[in-house]
């Protein structure tokens, strides 16, 4: 047995040659689907890893999360990721971090700072191949209704994606804009979605990129009976929207996602390499799939364990992947 302790050593560069770096993920957004395999994936990579992970969740209280980087900081913690927050609050308690001699990495908040690399799902693109599919799907000419809120990271680079379509495509016009982030969100977005329908009956596609943004427009037009006549076009995947996608008749078309619990792993691994000396690169992206509903049809697919196995670039991505890294997806 004495000649096998050895090897965590001889893989690993200091210091994962020992088990049991210590972690924070500070988190601001934590309901959800999403969410949830983010986190199962921040879990998995950090077990491969021998990290001890501690969680802080603020729950979307951003004083309390800039709160909990001090409390991170005086755990003793070598790195942080922060995940999501919004940069007025997270930008100077990133700094905090930094000074202490933290390595800190961002997922989706940009935190304004050239040491901490910023994981993020190409969000651009995100928008970019669900819009791609609702013009293939509706032509070049629709009335949409459109769900935002500004001042969210991955949410503004999906607006700028829509801006340019917009642009491009004379023939969309946007009709309604709408959105709110106050728990329970979907049920809040269909409170909002519920009066749009009413005021803009000529309203034939919604983009509402984020997955729980789509469910609350979905029970909307559920509701007021539209939905063979209204086609949803959304970011992010879940076990939840995979059900709701594939019901009989079902208003939401297609998403763009990559896989959370992957986006989870990346950010571990990102950090990983910054306390082992290497540089991850600044800008550390994940490359998201298009999802249809033929798709998940065709292929039967029923759940996020479908997905992965049956879309196999939703699984895993080489991104943060030096030889020495260990892959938890690796079956």
């Amino acid at each position: 047995m004495l000649m096998q302790v050895p090897a965590f050593a001889a893989d690993k560069p200091a210091p994962f040659d020992k088990p049991g770096v210590k972690i924070a993920l500070v988190r601001y957004l934590s309901t959800g689907d999403f969410f949830q395999a983010y986190l199962s994936g921040v879990e998995s990579q950090s077990k491969a890893l021998g990290i001890d992970l501690r969680v802080l969740d603020s729950r979307q209280d951003a004083a309390l999360q800039s709160d909990m980087v001090d409390q991170a900081i005086a755990l003793g913690v070598q790195g942080i990721i922060i995940q999501h927050g919004l940069t007025e609050s997270m930008k100077d308690a990133a700094q905090r971090a930094v000074d202490a001699g933290i390595k800190v990495v961002a997922f989706d908040v940009n935190v304004e700072n050239p040491k901490i690399p910023q994981i993020e799902q190409s969000d651009k693109d995100l928008a970019r191949l669900a819009l791609e599919q609702a013009v293939k799907d509706n032509g070049e000419s629709w009335n949409a209704g459109y769900v935002y809120v500004a001042g969210i990271a991955p949410l503004d680079r999906r607006n700028e994606t829509w801006v340019d379509v917009k642009k491009k495509h004379a023939g969309i016009k946007e009709v309604a804009m709408f959105g709110t982030l106050d728990n329970p969100i979907a049920n809040s977005v269909a409170n909002q979605a519920r009066s749009v329908l009413q005021a803009h009956p000529d309203i034939n596609v919604m983009f509402a990129p984020y997955d729980e943004f789509a469910k609350g427009v979905k029970i909307a037009v559920d509701e007021a009976g539209l939905n063979k006549k209204i086609k949803i076009y959304s970011a992010d995947i879940s076990t939840s929207d995979i059900a709701a996608m594939r019901e009989t008749d079902s208003a939401w078309a297609a998403t763009a996602a990559t896989n959370p619990a992957v986006v989870g792993q990346v950010s571990v691994r990102a950090l990983a390499q910054l306390l082992a000396g290497e540089d991850p690169g600044h800008n550390v992206v994940v490359p998201p799939t298009l999802i249809t509903q033929k798709d998940l049809i065709d292929k039967d697919i029923k759940n996020m364990e479908d997905l992965s196995a049956k879309l196999p670039q939703f699984a895993h991505a080489d991104v943060a992947m030096p030889a020495w890294m260990p892959n938890p997806n690796a079956k």
